[in-house]
C-alpha cells in the first residue's frame, strides 16, 4: 500500500537534512539554475550527530540562485554581530557539495572578477569530468513539487549549450577546433541564463551537420528525393550516407519525426520509486528553519570553526580511502601479473570464487554495514548460472546459513592462496531475527538500479569465459563510439580476444566490423596495430573462420573513399596470407589485390597491393598461377608510381623469381619470356624504340641477376661437397653489387653468409681448374643467354644515351655478381670475337660494322670496367685506343667512341684515363686520328675540374691548334668553345680567347672556308652561356667582321653556308641581355649585313631577320625613353625634400631598373 512519502520535503526544508559525506544525485535546470531534488531520499543514522548546515533561510520558495545569496545574506549579517565571517572556501564547499553548481558558478565569476580566485572552484570547473555526466531522468512528478506549487525543470544536466560536442568528434584531423574554452565557461553560462530565452545564438558547425543530416533522412523517407538530391548538393562537403562524418562521436539520434513528437523531451526512465510511511518528529530535523536566537551568536562562530574541521577531515578521509584503492589495485594487478607469468590457461575456478568474494564488499558501499552482510548474494536459476546477481536477495535463504562466498572460498582455499596472498573476506552474520521482507525493503535503499541497459551489466558479474565474452560483445558496441579517436587503438585487444572467444557469429561479425571501421582514417602506427591484431587473431582462430569472418571485412572496404582504409585492406591481404586456405590464398585474395592494383588511384595503396601480392607469391603453390603471376609483374613495372615500381624490384620480383626456381623455370620460361618482349620491341621499334618498355624489361630482367646466381651454385656439381665447419673465410665487401633490398641478397636467398661463402669457394676453384661439363644451369647461362643478350646490343641504337646505360648497369651487375673469373673467361672471350679488333681488318669496313653500334660502349662501361685492378685498366685503355684508331682510318661514324666517352666521363674516376687515351690520339702519326682525339676533347671538357683542364687539356688543344693538317687545327675550334663556356680561370680563358682570335685574324685562315663555319656554329652554341665580356667584346665583333665580309662571297654555294650559320648564331644570341653600345656598333649592323644576303639568298629568312632588327630597333629606342625619364624623375625628387628622402627615392628608382633588367633577359624566352 502506498503512502505519503515524508521525504519528498520541499527544498528549504530538503538542504537541511543533507550532510557533506553524501552524495546526491541532483538534476537541474540550466534557464533556472537550481538544483532539482534528489530521485530517492535515505535516512542515514549519523545525520544527528552532525551539526546544522550553513544555509539557514526558512522563507525560501523556490530553489533558485536568489536564496542561496539571501541565506548567505542572513549569515552574513549575524556574523558581522561578533566581527566574525564564514569563509568564503566553506560557502564554496557547501555549494559544491550541495549541488548549487550554478550559484557557485556565479561566485566563482565573481571571485574572478574581484581577483580572489578560490582554488576548490577553479579545480572544480576546470575540471570537463564535473560536467560530463549526461542524465535524461525527469524527477517524479511529486518530487517537483516545493513550497510555491510544481516547478518546470529540464530533464537532463546537459543541454545543447553545454554539451561539448566537438570533444566527442571523429575526425581526428579536424583543422578548426570549434571546442569552447573551458576559461570561457562562466561568462558563456551567464550569457545563456541571464538573456532573454528567445535570442538564440548562431548555430554551430556541428549542429548544423547533424541537423542537415536528419532532414536529409526525413526527405528521403518521405519520398522527397529530388529536394534531398538538391539539398545534398547545397551541402557537398557532408556525406549524408553516413552519421560519423557529422563529426559528432555519438550513437544517431532518432529521425526527424521521433523527435518532433517527443518535442524534445527526454524519455521518462523506467526507474520505479518505492514509497514508505515513517513518523519523524519535526524537531529531529537538523535544518529545522527557525531563525537562532542573538544569544547564541557563539555558538554559530564555533559552527563555523567545526565546519572548516569537518570540511578538512572531509578532504583528508577521500584521500586516504583514493590510497587504499589505488594500493588494493596495485597489489591485485601484481598478483595478476604473477598469475599469468605461471599458467597461460584460462583462469580458474579459484579466480572466479574471489570475485565472488569481492562482489558484495563492493555492492553495497552505500548502505549500512549490518544491512549489507545480513543477506548473502545468490545465483539467480534464470541465468544459467553465468552470473551472479548483486541486485537481488535470494528468498529461500535464512541468515543462518552460510553465504555463497564462504562456501566457495573453503571449496578452494588453495587455489585462493595460490593467487592472492591475503586471506579471504568474511562476513560476520549478525544475531538477528528480521523477517526477509524487511531486509529486503531495508536493502531497497542501497542506491542500485538494474533496470537499464547499463545497470543491468553492471549488476551482473560473469563466473565463466563464455559469460564474459558475451558481456564484452554486448557492452563493446556501446563504448567504441564514445572513445577518443587519438585512443581508439587501446581497444584493440578487447575488441580481438572478444571477437576470437564470442560463440555467436553475428556478434563476432560485428566486432571485427568494429575492427576495421575503428578509425576514419588510421595512420601509419594505427594500421599496423590493427593488423597485428588481426594476424594474432589468424593464429588463434585458423583458416576456415579467418576465411569467413576476416575477409568479408577486407571486401567491403575495397572501394571506401579514404585511402587510408583501403591501405588498410592492401596491407591486411598480405599479412593474413600465411593463415588463409591455399585455394583462397590463390583465388579470391589474388583477384582482390589485381583488382586494387589495376583501380586504386592511391600510390601509397597500389605500393602495398605490390607488396601483398609479393606475400601471396611466397605462399602460393598452384603452378597454373604463374602466368597470372608473370602477367601482374609486368603490369606493376608499368605503374606510373616510383614508389610502386620500387616494391616491385625491391620485393615482388624477388618473391615471385622464388617460386619460379621452385617451379624450375626461373632460367627456362621467366628469362626468355623477357627477352623474347625485347626483342619484340627492337623489331617493332626499327623507326622509333620505345626506351621505357625497354626499361622495363631490363630492369625486371637486372633484378633476376640474384636469383639466377642462386640458382647456378645451388645446381653446381660441388653442392653437395659445400661444408660449414672448418675456416670458411668471409665474403668481401665489394663481391657482389649492394641489392636494392634484403630480398636481392645472394646470402639471403642461399640461406647464410656461411653457406655462400662456402659455395663461392667451390666456384671460383670449379671455373679455374675443373670446367663447366655437367654444369646445365651454368651452361645456360654461357651458351643462350649471353649471345642472346649481345645480339640484342647490337642491335639498339648507339645514340640513345639512355639505352646504353641501362644496358651497362645490367652487364655491370651480372658480371659482378657471376664473379671476375667468370667474366675474363666467359664474358670477355664472346664479346672480342665479335668486335674483332685485329689489324689487318681496320681497312675492311664491312667486318668492322660492329664498331659503330653499342655493343663497344657497353663492353667498354660494362664489361671493362667492372674491377678496377691495374690490368683491367690496361685492357680498357688498350680497347678504347683500339676503336679510335679503326674508325678514324676506316672513316666510320664516331657514336660508338663518343657514347663510350660520355658514359665514362660522367665518373671522376675514369677521367685521368680518358685523357691518356686523348692524349694517345694526340701524338699519333695519323692526322685522321688526332682529329678524332681534337673532337673528344669537346665531350670530355665538360666533365672534367678545371686543374685537368689547365694542365692536360689545353696544353694537348694549343699543341693540335698548330698541327701542319689544317683539319686537325679546326677539329680543336668546338674544344675551345666549351672551354670559354664552362671554365671560369681569367688566365685559362684568355689563353683561349687568343687562340681563337688566331684562328679569326690570321691571314692564312682568311679562305679557310671550313674554318668560318666551325667558328660561327661555335659562336652560336657557346656564346649564350659564356662570359658577357667575352661576348660583348670577341664574339659579336668577330660575328659583325664574317657577316660583312660575306656580303662581297663571290662563291654563292659558300655565301650560303655562311649566311646560314650566321642565321642560326644570331637567333641564339638575340635572347641574350646586350648593353645599347654593342647593339648599335655590333649587333644591329651584323643583323643588317645577313639581311642584305638574305634578300636575295633566302626570302623566308629575310622575313624573321626584318622582325627581328625591328625587334631590336624598338629595345634601343625604349631603353633610350626609359632613361630619359629616370633621369627627369630623379631631377625633380631631388628638388625641396630632405636628404633621407632623396635616398629613398634613388633607391626606388634602382629597384624598378632593376625589375626592368630581369624582364629583359625574359622577353624572348
Amino acid at each position: 500500500m502506498a503512502s505519503v512519502n515524508p521525504f519528498n520535503l520541499s527544498d528549504s526544508e530538503e538542504e537541511a537534512e543533507r550532510r557533506p559525506n553524501e552524495t546526491v544525485d541532483t538534476e537541474r535546470s540550466p534557464s533556472e539554475g537550481a538544483p532539482g531534488p534528489p530521485p530517492g531520499n535515505h535516512f542515514s543514522p549519523s545525520a544527528e550527530a552532525e551539526p546544522p548546515t550553513l544555509l539557514l533561510s526558512s522563507n525560501r520558495t523556490s530553489p533558485s540562485g536568489e536564496g542561496i545569496s539571501a541565506s548567505a545574506a542572513a549569515t552574513a549579517a549575524m556574523s558581522g554581530i561578533t566581527d566574525t565571517r564564514v569563509s568564503v572556501d566553506v560557502i564554496a564547499a557547501q555549494l559544491l557539495r550541495e549541488q548549487y553548481i550554478l550559484t557557485a558558478l556565479e561566485l566563482h565569476t565573481e571571485l574572478l572578477e574581484a581577483g580572489r580566485e578560490l582554488p576548490r572552484l577553479r579545480d572544480y570547473f576546470s575540471n570537463p569530468g564535473n560536467f560530463e555526466r549526461q542524465s535524461g531522468t525527469p524527477p517524479a512528478k511529486d518530487q517537483a513539487l516545493g513550497p510555491g506549487g510544481p516547478l518546470n525543470r529540464a530533464g537532463s544536466i546537459s543541454t545543447l549549450d553545454s554539451l561539448d560536442f566537438a570533444r566527442y568528434s571523429d575526425d581526428g584531423n579536424r583543422e578548426t577546433d570549434e571546442r569552447v574554452a573551458e576559461s570561457e565557461v562562466p561568462s558563456q553560462e551567464r550569457k545563456n541564463f541571464n538573456s532573454n530565452p528567445e535570442i538564440q545564438e548562431p548555430i554551430r558547425q556541428l549542429e548544423k551537420r547533424a541537423l542537415n543530416f536528419l532532414v536529409n533522412e526525413y526527405l528521403l523517407k518521405n519520398e522527397y528525393k529530388l529536394s534531398s538530391i538538391t539539398f545534398s548538393d547545397e551541402n557537398d562537403d557532408q556525406d549524408f550516407e553516413l552519421w560519423d562524418d557529422v563529426g559528432l562521436n555519438i550513437p544517431k539520434p532518432p529521425d526527424l519525426l521521433q523527435l518532433y513528437r517527443n518535442c524534445g523531451s527526454p524519455l521518462p526512465s523506467p526507474r520505479d520509486m518505492v514509497d514508505v510511511s515513517v513518523e519523524v518528529a519535526f524537531e529531529d530535523f537538523p535544518g529545522n528553519c527557525t531563525p537562532p536566537n542573538p544569544s547564541k551568536k557563539t555558538d554559530l562562530s564555533q559552527q563555523q570553526q567545526t565546519e572548516v574541521i569537518q570540511e578538512l577531515e572531509y578532504q583528508i578521509s577521500l584521500l586516504n580511502n583514493e590510497k587504499q584503492s589505488l594500493a588494493e589495485q596495485i597489489k591485485k594487478l601484481q598478483s595478476e601479473i604473477q598469475t599469468l607469468r605461471r599458467t597461460v590457461c584460462y583462469p580458474s575456478q579459484a579466480t572466479l570464487d574471489q570475485i565472488c568474494q569481492n562482489a558484495p564488499n563492493a555492492s553495497c558501499s552505500s548502505a549500512s554495514n549490518s544491512a549489507c552482510t545480513t543477506n548473502p548474494l545468490s545465483v539467480p536459476h534464470t541465468d544459467n548460472s553465468q552470473y551472479l546477481d548483486i541486485g537481488r536477495v535470494s528468498e529461500s535463504e535464512n541468515g543462518s546459513d552460510p553465504p555463497l562466498t564462504q562456501k566457495s572460498s573453503q571449496s578452494h582455499p588453495q587455489s585462493h592462496n595460490k593467487l592472492k596472498s591475503r586471506p579471504p573476506v568474511q562476513f560476520d552474520q549478525p544475531n538477528r531475527t528480521l523477517s526477509p521482507a524487511f531486509q529486503q525493503a531495508l536493502l531497497s535503499f542501497c542506491r542500485m538500479c538494474s533496470d537499464s541497459r547499463l545497470g543491468a551489466e553492471v549488476s551482473r558479474i560473469a563466473d565463466s569465459e563464455e559469460s564474459v565474452m558475451l558481456m564484452l560483445g554486448r557492452c563493446l558496441p556501446h563504448i567504441v563510439p564514445n572513445v577518443l579517436l587519438a585512443k581508439r587503438e587501446e581497444l584493440i585487444p578487447l575488441i580481438l580476444c572478444t571477437a576470437c572467444l564470442h560463440p555467436q557469429p553475428k556478434e563476432r561479425d560485428q566486432l571485427l566490423h568494429i575492427l576495421f571501421n575503428l578509425i576514419k582514417r588510421p595512420d601509419d602506427e594505427q594500421r599496423q596495430m590493427i593488423l597485428t591484431g588481426c594476424v594474432a587473431f589468424a593464429r588463434h582462430v585458423g583458416p576456415t573462420r579467418v576465411e569467413a569472418e576476416l575477409l568479408p571485412q577486407c571486401w567491403e572496404q575495397i572501394n571506401h573513399k579514404y585511402p587510408e582504409r583501403r591501405l588498410l585492406v592492401a596491407e591486411s591481404c598480405g599479412a593474413l596470407a600465411p593463415y588463409l586456405p591455399k585455394e583462397i590464398r590463390s583465388s579470391l585474395v589474388l583477384s582482390m589485390l589485381q583488382q586494387m592494383l589495376t583501380e586504386d588511384k592511391a600510390d601509397m595503396v597500389r605500393e602495398a597491393v605490390v607488396k601483398s601480392l609479393a606475400i601471396i607469391m611466397g605462399y602460393i603453390d598452384d603452378p597454373d598461377k604463374y602466368s597470372q603471376g608473370f602477367e601482374l609483374m609486368l603490369l606493376s613495372l608499368g605503374d606510373p608510381s616510383e614508389r610502386v615500381v620500387s616494391a616491385v624490384h625491391q620485393v615482388f620480383i624477388p618473391a615471385f623469381a622464388a617460386w619460379t626456381t621452385e617451379l624450375g623455370s626461373l632460367h627456362t620460361a621467366l628469362i626468355p619470356a623477357l627477352l623474347a618482349r625485347i626483342e619484340k620491341l627492337l623489331t617493332q621499334g626499327e623507326h622509333g624504340l620505345d626506351e621505357h618498355k625497354l626499361h622495363i624489361f631490363l630492369s625486371a630482367l637486372q633484378s633476376l641477376i640474384p636469383p639466377l646466381f642462386a640458382v647456378v651454385l645451388q645446381n653446381a656439381p660441388f653442392t653437395s661437397r659445400a661444408k660449414l665447419h672448418g675456416d670458411i673465410p668471409a665474403i668481401e665487401v665489394t663481391r657482389f653489387p649492394r641489392p636494392a633490398s634484403p630480398l636481392q641478397d645472394v646470402a639471403t636467398i642461399i640461406g647464410s653468409r656461411e653457406m655462400l661463402s662456402a659455395l663461392l669457394l667451390l666456384y671460383d676453384h670449379q671455373l679455374e681448374h675443373e670446367g663447366t661439363t655437367g654444369w646445365e644451369s651454368l651452361l645456360w647461362v654461357v651458351n643462350q643467354l649471353l649471345p642472346q643478350l649481345i645480339d640484342i646490343v647490337g642491335r639498339i641504337n648507339v645514340t640513345s644515351t639512355t639505352c646504353v646505360h641501362e644496358f651497362s648497369r645490367f652487364f655491370w651487375r651480372f658480371c659482378r655478381t657471376f664473379g671476375k673469373i667468370f667474366t675474363n673467361t666467359k664474358v670477355k672471350p664472346q664479346f672480342q670475337e665479335i668486335l674483332r679488333l685485329s689489324e689487318e681488318n681496320v681497312d675492311a669496313l664491312a667486318g668492322n660494322g660492329i664498331l659503330t653500334k653499342a655493343t663497344v660502349p657497353i663492353y667498354a662501361t660494362g664489361v671493362l670496367t667492372c674491377y678496377n685492378q691495374e690490368e683491367d685498366r690496361k685492357l680498357l685503355v688498350g680497347f678504347l685506343e683500339d676503336v679510335m684508331t679503326t674508325l678514324s682510318l676506316s672513316h666510320a661514324p664516331l657514336d660508338s667512341l663518343k657514347a663510350s666517352f660520355v658514359e665514362l666521363g660522367a665518373n671522376p674516376v675514369y677521367h685521368e684515363m680518358l685523357l691518356t687515351v686523348l692524349w694517345y690520339g694526340v701524338v699519333h702519326t695519323s692526322a685522321l686520328v688526332r682529329c678524332t682525339a681534337a673532337r673528344m676533347f669537346e665531350l670530355l671538357v665538360k666533365g672534367v675540374n678545371e686543374t685537368l683542364v689547365a694542365q692536360r687539356v689545353v696544353p694537348a688543344l694549343i699543341t693540335l691548334s698548330s698541327d701542319p693538317e689544317i683539319s686537325v687545327r679546326i677539329s680543336t675550334i668546338p674544344a675551345f668553345g666549351t672551354i670559354m663556356e664552362t671554365v671560369t680561370q681569367k688566365e685559362l680563358l684568355e689563353r683561349v680567347k687568343m687562340q681563337l682570335a688566331s684562328f679569326l685574324e690570321d691571314p692564312q685562315y682568311q679562305d679557310q672556308h671550313s674554318l668560318h663555319i666551325e667558328i660561327i656554329r661555335t659562336f652560336g652554341r657557346v656564346g649564350p652561356n659564356a662570359e658577357p665580356r667575352f661576348r660583348d667584346e670577341f664574339v659579336l665583333p668577330h660575328l659583325h667582321k664574317l657577316a660583312l665580309a660575306n656580303n662581297s662571297q663571290a662563291a654563292e654555294n659558300k655565301r650560303v653556308d655562311i649566311a646560314m650559320q650566321l642565321f642560326e648564331a644570331y637567333s641564339a644570341l638575340s635572347c641574350c641581355f646586350i648593353s645599347e653600345e654593342v647593339m648599335l656598333n655590333h649587333f644591329l649592323p651584323g643583323l643588317r649585313c645577313l639581311h642584305a644576303d638574305m634578300e636575295h639568298l633566302s626570302p623566308e629568312h629575310e622575313v624573321i631577320l626584318s622582325s627581328m632588327i625591328k625587334e631590336c630597333e624598338i629595345k634601343v629606342e625604349n631603353r633610350g625613353m626609359s632613361d630619359a625619364q629616370g633621369s627627369l624623375s630623379i631631377a625633380s625628387s631631388l628638388v625641396g625634400e630632405d636628404a633621407k628622402t632623396k635616398f629613398l627615392s634613388k633607391m626606388g628608382q634602382l629597384t624598378t631598373s632593376g625589375a626592368m633588367l630581369a624582364n629583359v633577359f625574359q622577353r624572348k624566352k
